[in-house]
């Protein structure tokens, strides 16, 4: 009994020392420079999409909600170091959130792949697919 509470100290330790919260700017997919107004955020509870100068957009989406991430690299994004990161999520607006054009593509990936696990084992939710139950006939005589 004493050893599972151990082992769950020193997950709860590793969690709290993972915390982290990334800051990248969408770039140019020339030279990969940083000359757009779209910031994306990153943290242990949300992912957030700034974009725009004049008219301003904020999206965001729960780390719990994020159910597949991905990472799409064109040879353009390879040559200057980019690359984009696409989360596929429950979330009802924004199903899908492409992170254009990022440095450390892969790091941010692993990352919510990580921490979005992490957010469904606190809030103890379950990850189900939807497979259109509605279609079936219940007919009973």
């Amino acid at each position: 009994m004493e050893e599972n509470r151990e082992e769950m100290q020193d997950i709860d330790i590793e969690e709290k020392e993972d915390a982290r919260e990334y800051v990248k700017r969408k770039r140019w997919l020339f030279f990969g420079l940083p000359f757009t107004f779209t910031k994306y955020t990153v943290n242990e509870r949300v992912i957030t999409i700034n974009a725009g100068l004049l008219n301003t957009t904020e999206n965001d989406c729960y780390l719990y909600k994020v159910q597949d991430v991905e990472l799409k690299t064109s040879l353009a994004e390879r040559i200057f170091g980019l690359g984009t990161v696409a989360c596929y999520t429950g979330d009802n607006t924004h199903p899908q959130l492409f992170l254009e054009h990022i440095k450390n593509a892969k790091e941010v990936k692993d990352y919510i792949l990580y921490a979005s696990e992490v957010a469904r084992r606190k809030r103890r939710t379950l990850n189900t697919l939807n497979i259109d139950a509605d279609d079936i006939d219940m007919d009973v005589d």
